[in-house]
């Protein structure tokens, strides 16, 4: 038996009794395509609610980089931009297993500067690009045109508020290890749609959330949340908008140490549209692979990267960063 064997149990324990079963969360990540991030599609979060009278914080950064140009009979798609999105998430208990939640984003929708390495990392690995390397660079395009919808045009830069969202989240079930929640949020349509800001819409969603801490050989965590989401009606969209939208997702949390862990995630939305292409019509499935620091007490830091293993129903690739401060 090997050493790492021998010392497991050990290793769970010192881990388990460190840390509270359900006070760590799943990786923040939105979809970041520029037609569905602008949708109230939330990310995972843990079911736990805060303590009453506890006030939770986090910020996240997001930057994402997306080349889609795809067309048919009737329709026609560019996607080439960057954006860049920061987010304030403030959690608060307003009583025993009920918290609120507010999340104020900010956008910034550019040509970026990311084309580059990402044309140099595809061509080390010989990797097929979409076209990508023979498009100008750190170009913003944005543009949609049907013969059955009115379309989207942007080729402008734009920042500005997003789309802010105020949700409740209550828990109704715990055990020693175990957390299940359901939440309620309404994302107000206050971005500029025409900067691709925001929707354009109020929406609204209900969801299922469950966290655990089933400690075995090896220490892990584990996040997972299903959801029906009514958007809200979108001029971007007009003539091909789909208005109830699911969305799932799971996470895994590695616990290496105190201090470190590695995070795998999925998560998955529906078609925001009834298109016929790819990145507008079809189901989106991105992965996302981290690590968390946790530096200080009630604090803690996570580094990720997303992929859309759906190919082109979310952007090509996101780096993320985000930092959170927790009371526990």
């Amino acid at each position: 038996m090997s050493k790492f064997c021998r010392m497991a149990p050990v290793i769970v324990c010192l881990v388990g009794a460190a840390l509270p079963a359900t006070a760590d969360e799943p990786l923040y990540v939105k979809n970041l395509s520029p037609v569905t991030g602008l949708l109230g599609l939330p990310p995972q979060r843990s079911a736990d609610s805060e303590k009453k009278g506890e006030l939770a914080a986090a910020l996240h950064s997001s930057v994402s980089n997306i080349y889609v140009l795809d067309a048919n009979s009737h329709e026609y798609l560019n996607l080439d931009g960057e954006t860049l999105r920061f987010a304030l998430d403030l959690r608060y208990g307003l009583a025993p297993d009920l918290d609120v939640q507010l999340e104020v984003p900010w956008l910034e929708q550019s040509g970026g500067h990311l084309d580059r390495s990402i044309d140099e990392w595809h061509d080390l690995w010989g990797m097929s690009d979409g076209g990508r390397s023979q498009a100008p660079r750190n170009l913003l395009d944005y543009q949609y045109a049907s013969t059955s919808a009115p379309g989207f045009l942007l080729m402008d830069n734009s920042s500005g508020i997003g789309d802010i969202t105020l949700a409740l989240n209550y828990a109704f079930f715990r055990d020693a290890d175990a957390v299940a929640s359901i939440a309620l949020g309404y994302k107000f349509g206050v971005g500029d749609q025409d900067k691709f800001l925001g929707s354009g819409g109020d929406d609204a969603y209900a969801a299922l959330r469950f966290s655990g801490a089933h400690l075995s050989s090896l220490p892990l965590r584990w996040h997972g949340q299903l959801g029906y989401l009514r958007a809200g009606d979108s001029d971007l969209l007009e003539g091909m908008q789909e208005r109830d939208l699911w969305f799932a997702g799971l996470g895994l949390d590695w616990l290496l140490t105190e201090h470190w862990s590695l995070l795998a995630q999925l998560d998955g939305n529906a078609a925001p549209t009834n298109s016929d292409i790819t990145a507008l019509g079809d189901s989106a499935g991105t992965l996302t692979g981290g690590v968390r620091w946790r530096f200080a007490a009630r604090w803690s830091a996570d580094a990720s990267v997303v992929e859309d293993i759906l190919v082109e129903t979310a952007a090509d690739v996101t780096f993320q960063l985000s930092v959170r401060y927790h009371p526990d």
